[in-house]
């Protein structure tokens, strides 16, 4: 089968759309699925480079996120039959251990994605366990499909799970250009809280206020604190979104309300943050980590998706032999929204 491979660590450079062996038959729980498209996220531009703790064997097939068709189902799958069109959870758990009988699956000692832990979405077939799938809502085409799971996912798990978001709540949301920060502005918006975004591209924000974006900072130009407190009549924003790390932690600390949440899913722009701890206790600040979530809580986003409340806007398709390319757009930000690449048709 054809699929996009990592062939070294390294960069975009490094990709090839290569022929791979096919996946094994699906075991008595799995499924194979033959992938219509697949979707991109900041993910994959770390696993080019390489991830602490993860060795892969190359060629590497990457891609987290991704959609299509059953082609087969083990001996003891019942809830989805060959011909359905079926999304992906990428997220990888035991189902055994204590935290995962709990609920608590991305919370397992041996959780892991698709495309960093295991092989990816990018390629024509793949084998996942069958509770990772769940059905297309009618009127989703194949792209919004493959871009659904891991953004909404996450920032779902982020402003409900976490933070715990309510209406009458202002959120602050960094990078509006990219997929998590596009669905947890529709999060917000859904749970009826004010939104505040951000971007460097005056292009973005503009797009941002057709997706419900209450407010917009260019934090190229503007002070980020400075401007939420305005906003908010000097209080702060209660909730603040970041996964860009360092360049915009202190920033965000400095744009909380006194008993604001701050909560994070990454670092794009580096690990290491430094917090005064006398801010912190003496605002009573709550700082909460997070990681993509639970498959009740993906239940919860497919069910919003069938009604046509939650759905990822998609910046650009690629077909699969110019997949590298969609890389270079991602490493360099110019995307508004998610690019997908078409794997087959």
């Amino acid at each position: 089968m054809r699929a996009l491979v990592l062939t070294a660590l390294g960069g975009p450079e490094q990709l090839a759309v290569l022929d791979v062996p096919d996946p094994a038959p699906p075991g008595p729980e799995d499924v194979l699925v033959r992938i219509r498209c697949a979707a991109l996220n900041h993910l994959d531009l770390f696993v080019l480079g390489g991830l602490p703790g993860i060795r892969f064997d190359f060629p590497h097939v990457v891609g987290a996120d991704g959609a299509g068709v059953v082609e087969a189902v083990g001996s003891g799958v019942q809830d989805v039959a060959p011909g359905d069109r079926v999304m992906i959870n990428p997220g990888l758990s035991c189902h055994r251990c204590e935290v995962c009988l709990a609920g608590e699956h991305s919370l397992c000692a041996t959780y892991g994605l698709l495309g960093e832990h295991a092989p990816g979405t990018a390629a024509e077939r793949l084998v996942v366990p069958a509770r990772n799938l769940a059905r297309v809502p009618d009127g989703m085409p194949w792209d919004q499909a493959a871009a659904f799971s891991l953004a909404t996912l996450t920032a779902w798990r982020m402003l409900v799970g976490r933070a715990r978001i309510r209406a009458d709540e202002t959120v602050l949301i960094w990078g509006i250009g990219g997929g998590v920060a596009q669905a947890a502005l529709q999060v917000a918006k859904l749970h009826g809280a004010r939104a505040i975004v951000t971007s460097s591209s005056d292009a973005k924000l503009e797009a941002a206020r057709t997706l419900g974006a209450d407010d917009t900072v260019n934090h190229a130009r503007e002070d980020v604190p400075k401007t939420v407190r305005r906003l908010t009549g000097g209080r702060g924003a209660q909730v603040v979104v970041d996964n860009v790390g360092e360049a915009t932690w202190k920033d965000s600390l400095r744009s909380l309300a006194p008993g604001g949440r701050l909560v994070t899913c990454g670092g794009t722009s580096g690990p290491m943050v430094v917090t005064d701890v006398r801010k912190l206790f003496w605002y009573q600040w709550t700082i909460l980590g997070s990681t993509m979530g639970s498959h009740e809580e993906y239940r919860q986003i497919v069910r919003l998706a069938e009604r046509g409340l939650l759905r990822p806007r998609v910046d650009s398709v690629v077909p699969l032999a110019e997949a590298p390319s969609a890389f270079t757009r991602l490493q360099e930000g110019a995307q508004f929204g998610k690019i997908v690449i078409e794997v087959t048709t």
